[in-house]
């Protein structure tokens, strides 16, 4: 079995594998590692040029693009490592990248994932959004970075280059254990994509272990690649997969409050859109709220498969909202809250 695999989903992503696969396959250490391009039933050259580029990566095709969630569980029941690296397509690796995140889950057993510091590919001195230095959620649900709140990016000036539990892990980056990955289930299929990892890793914690930060690693992050930030679509996965993940999630009777308080926020939300003249947006958001409707049967299901050895377990959940923090307290550093 290879020690550690690395694995990139890659749809369409041609001009991300040129520029980036070079340094993922050429930056490594002493560990046995093996690079697989997992391919989404792409439609551009990329599987010709790692062919003809890069011989001896190994590419697993897909025949449709089934996006990330279920692309990636597809492609890892081909994949046999201790750890796998789920990386995207566009990131850059520095040399020695692996070594502390692989490292510091071998100190620590109870680990179930970890990520690297994240960094802006655009502006190395500046976090990326998706992940930062490590992510958390508030009571309600909604995400939040050390080093990211909401809209709000910070520089990275080494306030954040301790190692510490999170609470979720960033897909964009994120080592994870193989039989951790399956025990919780994988990524959950009906997410497509967005906030898939944040629902994993709450799951993981939900089995026992920890999700954590070790930013003595560091990688570069373009992001965006697939949707922008503005994309309506984006946005109806956003909405959609948080009550999905809240709804699964949710310990006890918190459930029977935190559900009617999202989806009002939301609806709020969709005025705002609303007054705003973003038409596209309020239809996502009211998509995504019968979209949620529709499946409640199903995340039922869901609820009762999943596995709650610590069922009170809320460490690593901001206890405040995030929201007022934000805007009411004008807390716009991880820092400072």
């Amino acid at each position: 079995m290879q020690k550690v695999a690395v694995v990139i989903l890659n749809w369409n992503g041609e001009k991300f594998l040129r520029k980036f696969l070079p340094s993922v396959i050429s930056n490594f250490s002493a560990f046995d590692v093996e690079v697989i391009v997992a391919d989404n039933g792409s439609s551009d050259g990329s599987i010709p040029f790692v062919q003809n580029g890069y011989p001896s990566t190994r590419i697993i095709r897909l025949e449709k693009n089934f996006g990330f969630a279920t692309g990636y569980n597809l492609a890892l029941r081909q994949v046999e490592a201790e750890y796998y690296v789920l990386l995207n397509s566009d990131i850059e690796v520095p040399q020695g990248w692996l070594n502390p995140l692989v490292q510091f889950m071998d100190l620590n057993p109870n680990a179930g994932a970890c990520m690297p510091k994240i960094l802006d590919y655009s502006n190395p001195a500046q976090f990326e959004y998706a992940g930062a230095a490590g992510g958390f959620i508030d009571y309600l649900g909604y995400p939040f970075c050390r080093g990211r709140i909401l809209s709000r990016i910070e520089e990275d000036k080494g306030q954040y280059d301790t190692p510490l539990e999170v609470f979720w892990a960033s897909g964009a980056c994120l080592l994870v254990r193989s039989k951790v990955y399956w025990e919780a289930g994988g990524l959950d299929d009906d997410f497509f994509a967005h906030m898939e990892e944040i629902d994993l890793c709450w799951r993981v914690k939900n089995l026992g272990y920890s999700n954590w930060c070790v930013p003595s690693s560091k990688v570069y992050h373009v992001g965006g690649g697939t949707l922008p930030n503005n994309n309506p679509r984006k946005l109806y996965y956003n909405y959609r997969n948080s009550l999905f993940m809240l709804f699964k999630n949710l310990p006890g009777k918190r459930i029977v409050f935190t559900i009617p308080i999202r989806l009002t926020l939301d609806g709020l939300s969709a005025v705002a859109y609303l007054l705003n003249g973003k038409f596209n947006f309020v239809k996502a958001v009211f998509t995504a709220h019968i979209d949620f409707y529709k499946s409640i049967g199903t995340l039922r299901k869901k609820r009762k498969a999943v596995i709650r050895r610590n069922p009170k377990d809320d460490s690593q959940m901001f206890k405040k909202s995030i929201l007022m923090e934000f805007f009411l307290h004008k807390k716009k550093t991880y820092s400072s809250l």
